[in-house]
């Protein structure tokens, strides 16, 4: 059986959107950047079955890819991919490098791109599949100058994919959260992975492309 694969797997919007669909009974995936944060992600919610803990460094392409290739194998083609994996920072403009820059935006954008390029053309094939991204920064703040234009970029990607994979039925949106993410607040991660699985059964002629929470 098909099921969902959540890249990012930390505590927070990662591991609740596991759950969220792990509710639903369909098998989850999680790729997490260490073996610590992948098993502790995997024991959170193994109740629920998640059966599959990876570990992949969202910056590294090729680990990435064979992330994929080892989840699809345990559990077939992903139904749903969820790109949660993020850098996330203050700096203030010209206090990074070029280096800093190019690695944060590596992870903030072009893992979330690997994944797409990785994924979604067998969702088109099969005519169905939804691929979200954990946005944020709705409005763009000069604290955060890398952050703010790697979910810049994301809304970009997001328009680009479905631009390019969207005719052939697969649902490609991002959720932004316009906040900070703790239990018990106005952004509970909890409350915003109700917002994937929506995203991720809606027919199509009601299709979002962004949620903002």
């Amino acid at each position: 059986m098909a099921g969902a694969l959540v890249i990012g797997a930390g505590p927070g919007i990662g591991q609740a959107v596991a759950r969220r669909f792990a509710r639903e009974g369909m098998p989850v995936a999680l790729i997490a950047r260490t073996r610590e944060t992948a098993t502790a992600a995997a024991e959170s919610v193994a109740a629920l079955g998640v059966r599959t803990p990876l570990v992949a460094d969202a910056a590294d392409e090729t680990a990435l890819r064979d992330a994929l290739d080892a989840a699809a194998r345990d559990l077939g083609e992903p139904d749903i991919v969820v790109y949660n994996a993020a850098a996330i920072r203050p700096d203030a403009i010209g206090e990074l490098s070029h280096r800093d820059h190019t690695d944060a935006y590596t992870v903030n954008v072009l893992g979330a791109l690997t994944a797409a390029a990785h994924t979604l053309p067998g969702m088109a094939r099969r005519g169905r599949g939804t691929f979200v991204v954990t946005g944020g920064m709705p409005e763009m703040k000069p604290q955060y100058v890398s952050l703010s234009l790697g979910k810049a970029g994301v809304r970009a990607l997001v328009e680009l994919l479905d631009a390019e994979y969207g005719p052939s039925g697969v649902h490609v949106a991002t959720v932004t959260v316009g906040g900070v993410v703790a239990p018990g607040t106005a952004h509970d991660p909890d409350d915003i992975a109700d917002h994937y699985w929506r995203l991720h059964t809606q027919p199509r002629e009601r299709w979002d492309r962004e949620v903002l929470h």
